[in-house]
């Protein structure tokens, strides 16, 4: 069996390497000679809406999936045409645009922050007198790790802020004052079954992913696992999801779902019974789902534009490290490392560990 992914990063080299113990093989399309996934699969070396080679996955591939959510809505369509693709292409089309996604939220019965479509600057004033101060503008699509935004806090940042969008269709949200962010992750298979992973605490800076905690038996984790079956269930929906959510005050607001594997859930590599990337595959090829529980106490820490020592990385007890085979640069995710062991304390410790050899490494 051969699964077909459309970028060849870091995400697609660990579901390779989850897929490799289950006999699987992996071809991957990427303009990128160096590609992080390049040396697990078959590599096809050009644009993602390269004609000769999209029929070239499709006839090789008896699935294809997708490692990030800008790949073009019409390739996948073509592909979907030509060969089984999961997550399906209505799921990607969402996703890629943060208005329509805002709306779709708002059919499920799901609540965002407020939000208006900005299309111009008159738009954008307009807009202000429902949102209120501060806010933030962020371009529709392609955004992603902070990019594509400006904060507003005042009139006086209107001008500013909508010249930094440079033309692109807009959207604009008012600021949610919430104590935590989280995220589910959870997968479905074409029969309709779900599985569903203990919520990730999330902490970023500069709109970066830098640590996610594995949260059991959290008492959020029945209301966002209604959520994601609502988006799961409507999407008709294939593979693994996760959802971004804030916590305000027991409160959970949407902020966006990746149509994919997901950097907050890395840490179930080795503190899950099954990782998300295996559970993936597991989806895309209607298998039964692996279970979701966790192996006690586990987190993942990002490593961003830099790297530690790796041995100073692996003397941490119940440490793991993956390195994502990439060319150290500014802002640039280039590794994570996981903690997981059964004792609090020691769990406790190890983060702390991680996090400050992170922070020391951080060229963000």
């Amino acid at each position: 069996m051969k699964v077909g992914i459309l970028g060849g990063g870091q995400l697609a080299r660990m579901i390779a390497l989850a897929g490799y113990p289950l006999g699987l093989k992996f071809i991957v399309l990427d303009p990128d000679a160096n590609a992080g996934a390049a040396g697990l699969s078959e590599h096809l070396l050009g644009a993602y809406d390269d004609p000769a080679l999209l029929a070239e996955l499709a006839e090789k591939a008896d699935v294809v999936t997708y490692e990030f959510e800008n790949v073009p809505a019409h390739v996948a369509e073509f592909l979907s045409s030509h060969t089984l693709v999961y997550p399906p292409a209505g799921a990607l089309a969402v996703a890629q645009d943060r208005l329509l996604e805002k709306n779709f939220f708002r059919e499920l019965g799901i609540g965002t922050a407020p939000f208006a479509a900005a299309d111009s600057l008159a738009d954008l004033e307009n807009a202000m007198a429902d949102i209120g101060y501060p806010a933030i503008l962020k371009s529709r699509r392609m955004g992603y790790d902070g990019k594509g935004q400006a904060v507003l806090r005042s009139a006086a940042d209107l001008a500013a802020a909508w010249d930094s969008m440079q033309g692109a269709a807009a959207i604009v949200e008012g600021f949610v004052d919430f104590q935590r962010e989280v995220s589910i992750i959870a997968a479905r298979s074409p029969s309709g079954e779900i599985a569903y992973y203990p919520l990730s605490e999330n902490r970023h800076r500069g709109g970066i992913l830098r640590i996610a905690e594995c949260c059991d038996k959290d008492p959020a984790q029945s209301l966002a696992e209604d959520y994601v079956r609502r988006l799961l269930e409507k999407l008709d929906y294939v593979g693994v999801v996760a959802l971004e959510l804030f916590d305000a005050g027991g409160t959970l607001l949407a902020n966006e779902f990746a149509p994919r594997v997901h950097n907050s859930g890395h840490w179930t590599i080795e503190g899950s019974e099954t990782s998300q990337f295996e559970n993936h595959l597991r989806a895309i090829l209607n298998l039964p789902l692996g279970s979701t529980a966790p192996r006690g106490y586990a987190a993942m820490v990002n490593f961003i534009g830099g790297l530690a020592d790796d041995a100073q990385l692996l003397n941490i007890a119940n440490a793991h490290l993956h390195l994502y085979d990439k060319v150290p640069r500014k802002g640039r995710k280039v590794a994570h490392a996981t903690i997981r062991t059964d004792s609090e304390a020691a769990y406790r410790a190890g983060l702390q560990q991680l996090a400050d050899l992170a922070a020391a490494a951080d060229n963000s």
